[in-house]
């Protein structure tokens, strides 16, 4: 695999394109534009990233492949009333642990509008997993743990969301000191900002990581309950 040397200025521009143009027709026409713009540094990106990110996440997933690392560009549209075909964005993931991909906590990074987005943790629990993660919000070592580790995270300037939820769920306490996180379906910190510069280079695997290094508590408080 090359060494990953950045994306281009031309991806951004890309997807600019596609959002003006989501048809099937212009995607193909356009899709050698696809692959060397968005597929062949990505996949770089996700090997060398994986790299780094197992000094942190030794159990972390990178696999540069669709469906995996990378998500695919086709929209599900079933059950949508937006029919457009094409995702205007480039998601990548790296999970971690012994569930399916979209089972385990990971990083996550995501170009959109000129946007990079960088984040961990679950958008939205699994409906098996949310009584795991309920039970861990109200017991007494996990709970103070998980508190201990959103402060953390969100001292350093990320949002910790999740929150859905109107009432505590039946059968937990309303008044537990934890009883906020148990208005929540998924738990994730997050950041956003304008494209860096070092996203044309090299320089945004270290970039990266320091997002994800500073993202680690709530991952590996996550980690530690998805896994038992």
């Amino acid at each position: 695999m090359p060494v990953f040397n950045g994306f281009s200025k031309e991806l951004p521009k890309y997807y600019q394109h596609l959002k003006k143009n989501n048809s099937k027709q212009w995607f193909e026409k356009h899709h050698n534009e696809y692959e060397e713009f968005m597929l062949v540094p990505a996949r770089e990106f996700v090997v060398e990233m994986g790299e780094r990110l197992r000094k942190i996440a030794p159990g972390i997933n990178a696999v540069p492949k669709i469906n995996q690392s990378l998500f695919k560009i086709n929209r599900d549209v079933r059950f949508s009333k937006d029919k457009s075909p094409y995702k205007t964005n480039m998601g990548i993931w790296f999970w971690e642990g012994r569930r399916k991909r979209m089972e385990c906590s990971g990083f996550y990074f995501q170009l959109e509008d000129r946007k990079l987005l960088f984040g961990t943790g679950f958008y939205m629990f699994p409906k098996n997993l949310l009584t795991l993660y309920r039970n861990a919000v109200v017991d007494k070592k996990l709970g103070l743990e998980l508190t201990k580790a959103v402060k953390k995270v969100s001292g350093k300037g990320y949002q910790v969301n999740g929150k859905y939820y109107k009432r505590v769920p039946q059968g937990y306490d309303a008044d537990h000191p934890n009883a906020e996180f148990l208005l929540y379906n998924g738990l994730h910190a997050m950041v956003e900002e304008k494209i860096p510069q070092a996203f044309y280079s090299q320089a945004l695997i270290d970039y990266a990581f320091a997002h994800y290094k500073n993202m680690l508590p709530l991952h590996r408080w996550l980690l530690n309950v998805m896994n038992n």
